[in-house]
């Protein structure tokens, strides 16, 4: 097969969920083999869908999806099923096989080194029995990465590969990623990453429903889409003239009688001909709208006081002695690798369960949990955030709901069918309708569409209440007030 071939290409493609949501309509495209390709496109428009398609998970309603014969293809999901959870390290990758295999072992060895997940010598020898559901958010991810690689295939499909990464992490796959060799198409909001390896965009228009292909990387994209929309205003605005002059023209001679009036509808002919011609400037993603959080009423000065912590050390756990006292309005920042215990950290103080922790009664408590599983995933959108507020008005979620991009097709959908973004503009609307004193959010940006993280940011700034944070975008966190951080690797 010539380098220039398609490996992957789509003739016509037709998808839709139901009659109401369309994610391609007659979409046209074709990748090469070894190509690198970012996939992006607004929250909600199909990506993951369109991964679907390619894995054959999925079938178009019509048109073709030609996968050059014998070509392998291995998805890194988002998220592991919860059903997945309960399987062994080893049971976990042998899953990704359809037939045995026998020397899965020093395979599993040589993925993990590859996603840096190498366990130490003193646990190497039962870390393969060790419970998927057992790691943390930032293991997890790595074992999704390595899940994919383990089977080498010729596609590598990368859905939202950073989230819940260390820095650390996310250098590493980079690295990794620079030197593949094979083809690879990546769905990620982090244009830093993209940005080092891709060399190609498929944008999916969430409006037309059509792939964009483009070459070089996301910043020279952003680059060609502004020329096109400009160029194409300017072409709608000549338009607009001509029309314009064409209608004034036809009412003039319109009123004249005789052959005035053919003149007249020689004009509106024009017209006609004009508005057929208008170019249909691209609709660019929408943002969310700026929003601020609500504080509580009431909230005392001492929020909460915690005199111990647990961390992992070496996969076991290990107390640790501290003073905090988080009072209201200071936003706290905990800060350490994964696996070093922040989102068990994170779970115990939002329940009010940690060792050494006090928290002020009758505080309200805003927990944005990276897998959503503070959502009921059985609630429609309407059922969830109606159920956060005091003061149920229908009319005062639904302004809510539509400054986070919720209309009202999504409000009556159950949060299970959503994508991941949309979940997260879920979850950032029930937080708000909340009013909460204090907040915890754990890694906040991860599925968010980068347009919508600044809007997030000043949000989470302007917050007077107490905040606790975990993320490992350091853009984010420098456009938030930051007056305290807790390093879980300090005392170690």
């Amino acid at each position: 097969m010539s380098q220039k071939q398609g490996i992957i290409t789509f003739n016509n493609v037709s998808f839709e969920h139901d009659p109401t949501k369309k994610t391609l309509v007659e979409a046209s495209f074709s990748v090469r083999r070894g190509a690198k390709f970012a996939l992006m496109g607004q929250n909600g428009a199909g990506k993951s869908t369109l991964f679907s398609l390619i894995t054959g998970a999925l079938k178009a309603d019509s048109g073709d999806v030609n996968v050059y014969p014998k070509t392998s293809i291995a998805l890194s999901r988002q998220v592991i099923p919860r059903d997945e959870l309960e399987l062994t390290v080893r049971e976990f990758f042998e899953k990704c096989f359809q037939e045995k295999v026998y020397d899965i072992d020093p395979r599993i060895d040589t993925v993990l080194e590859i996603v840096n997940l190498v366990p130490t010598p003193k646990i190497k020898d039962t870390f393969k029995d060790r419970i998927v559901g057992s790691f943390s958010g930032g293991q997890q991810a790595r074992l999704l990465l390595a899940s994919a690689l383990i089977q080498n295939p010729d596609v590598l499909l990368l859905d939202e590969p950073t989230n819940n990464l260390d820095r650390e992490g996310i250098i590493h796959l980079t690295a990794y990623l620079q030197n593949y060799n094979k083809t690879v198409i990546v769905i990620s909001h982090d244009s830093e990453f993209l940005n080092a390896f891709t060399r190609g965009v498929l944008y999916l228009d969430i409006h037309s429903h059509q792939v964009e292909q483009y070459d070089g990387n996301y910043h020279d994209v952003l680059k060609d889409i502004a020329a096109r929309v400009l160029k194409e205003q300017r072409q709608n605005a000549q338009a607009e003239k001509e029309i314009q002059a064409n209608k004034d023209k036809a009412n003039f001679f319109a009123h004249k009688g005789g052959n005035m009036r053919m003149v007249a509808k020689r004009m509106r002919e024009k017209v006609e001909e004009y508005e057929e011609n208008k170019i249909e400037v691209r609709k660019e993603d929408k943002t969310i709208r700026k929003f601020n959080i609500p504080t509580q009423k009431d909230i005392p000065s001492d929020v909460l006081h915690l005199t111990s912590y647990k961390v992992i050390k070496n996969h076991e756990p290990k107390d640790v002695s501290c003073d905090i006292k988080l009072k209201r309005g200071t936003h706290l920042q905990i800060v350490g690798p994964n696996g070093i215990g922040k989102t068990t950290l994170l779970e115990s103080l939002a329940s009010g369960q940690a060792k050494g922790e006090h928290i002020s009664p009758d505080i309200k408590i805003g927990y944005y949990r990276q897998d959503f599983s503070t959502l009921d995933f059985n609630q429609t959108v309407h059922e969830c955030l109606m159920q956060a507020m005091d003061k149920k008005v229908e009319q005062d979620m639904r302004a809510i709901a539509s400054g986070f991009l919720i209309n009202n097709d999504v409000v009556k959908t159950k949060i299970g069918l959503l994508s991941e973004g949309q979940k997260g503009l879920v979850a950032f609307a029930q937080i708000t309708l909340l009013k909460p004193g204090l907040l915890i959010l754990d890694e906040p940006t991860n599925h968010i569409n980068f347009r919508h993280i600044p809007v997030i940011a000043k949000a989470l700034n302007d917050f007077e209440g107490a905040m606790i944070l975990v993320s490992h975008v350091p853009e984010f966190v420098e456009q938030i007030r930051i007056d305290e951080i807790l390093d879980l690797s300090k005392k170690l």
